[in-house]
């Protein structure tokens, strides 16, 4: 390979990467002119490095074809690299935690329609729910999934709501618009979510936001236990460990 090839490809391959950054950042779908302003490159280009990225799955349409989000590869690359990093201290993080609280606690993320379980403590009791890490639960009736929800800005949440099966789960699920919204409100004023045996009868859990310096919610610490010892009520008497715990796993999380 020549020299001139050399730094074409790497120029493309920086392009190609700063392109993929932007849209990561922008936390909504853009369209060519929205992405050819913010890296100061000529439409044409980005149409092309749009197409190149998006056959690879790295970026992906939305209906209509004039935006572009993220592609399942390229957020199967993220989580890959959240979960990977820092291992050893997140595990550290969640085995204090749990022996504060004496029950379960896990570390998620949001992955396309679903709660992703990054990493799990499980508590030393007979009686536990058992979910490997690499899980993948829903999202309109865990507390994770509720909290990550109410974190989305309005747009972004009504076309994953629009996308998501709101099926009951039990008799607790909430599964209209209108009660979810009142729910992320609530979420959104008090700092929590709380999962009221919404998923799995006799299961309760409560979860807080792990945030970057901007407040930016990346992921989430959650516990869970059986409602028979661990009532909703317990739970919120245990958010400040669970805050803490927080704080201390942002810092394990890449700088944004």
């Amino acid at each position: 390979m020549t020299q001139v090839e050399e730094r074409e490809g790497g120029s493309a391959t920086s392009r190609a990467l700063e392109l993929l950054e932007t849209i990561a950042r922008s936390g909504r779908a853009l369209a060519l002119p929205e992405m050819a302003a913010l890296l100061d490159l000529p439409k044409p280009t980005v149409h092309r490095l749009c197409q190149k990225l998006e056959g690879e799955g790295y970026l992906t349409r939305e209906p209509g074809g004039r935006r572009y989000t993220v592609g399942r590869r390229l957020l199967r690359l993220g989580l890959d690299v959240m979960r990977s990093g820092a291992t050893f201290d997140r595990r550290a993080i969640l085995e204090k935690l749990v022996n504060e609280i004496g029950e379960t606690c896990n570390f998620t993320a949001l992955a396309g329609h679903e709660v992703l379980y990054l990493d799990r403590v499980e508590a030393r009791w007979p009686l536990r729910l058992h979910l490997e890490p690499g899980s993948r639960v829903p999202l309109h009736c865990t507390a994770s999934g509720k909290l990550f929800l109410s974190a989305l800005p309005p747009e972004r949440r009504d076309k994953l709501l629009d996308a998501l099966d709101l099926s009951a789960y039990t008799p607790t699920t909430l599964t209209s618009r209108a009660a979810l919204e009142q729910e992320f409100a609530a979420i959104r004023a008090q700092g929590y979510s709380l999962d009221r045996e919404e998923f799995l009868l006799g299961l309760v859990a409560i979860a807080v936001p792990v945030v970057d310096t901007q407040g930016t919610t990346l992921a989430a610490i959650a516990c869970h236990a059986p409602s028979a010892r661990f009532s909703l009520e317990k739970a919120i008497v245990h958010l400040p460990l669970l805050q803490e715990a927080a704080k201390r796993m942002a810092a394990t999380l890449p700088e944004s």
